[in-house]
C-alpha cells in the first residue's frame, strides 16, 4: 500500500514549487493547508489527504531557452538583413 502524505508534506510540496502551483517560496500570509478543518475540530482524513495527493499533477518546470541558440538566431537574422539590403540597394 502506498503511504498517504501528511498535510505538512503536501504543504511543503506546494511551497517548494514542486507541484507547479506557485514559485518555490514559503507563503506565510496564506492559511496553511488543513487549517479550516482543524479549526472546526476535524483534521483532514487519510482519504482527503490521499485525494489531494492524487490531484497534484506531475510538474516539470519549463526549460529556459539556451542562450547560445538565441544568440545564434540573432546573428543569423542580422546577417540575412545585411545581405538583403546589399542585394536590394545594389
Amino acid at each position: 500500500m502506498t503511504q498517504v502524505p501528511t498535510t505538512d508534506q503536501i504543504r511543503n510540496a506546494i511551497d517548494s514549487g514542486a507541484t507547479g502551483e506557485k514559485v518555490g517560496f514559503p507563503d506565510p500570509a496564506a492559511a496553511p493547508l488543513g487549517t479550516d478543518a482543524e479549526a472546526g475540530g476535524h483534521a483532514p482524513t487519510v482519504q482527503e489527504r490521499a485525494m489531494e495527493a492524487r490531484a497534484q499533477i506531475e510538474y516539470v518546470p519549463p526549460v529556459p531557452p539556451n542562450g547560445v541558440v538565441v544568440y545564434g538566431g540573432l546573428i543569423a537574422m542580422v546577417t540575412v538583413a545585411i545581405v538583403l539590403m546589399r542585394v536590394l540597394l545594389g
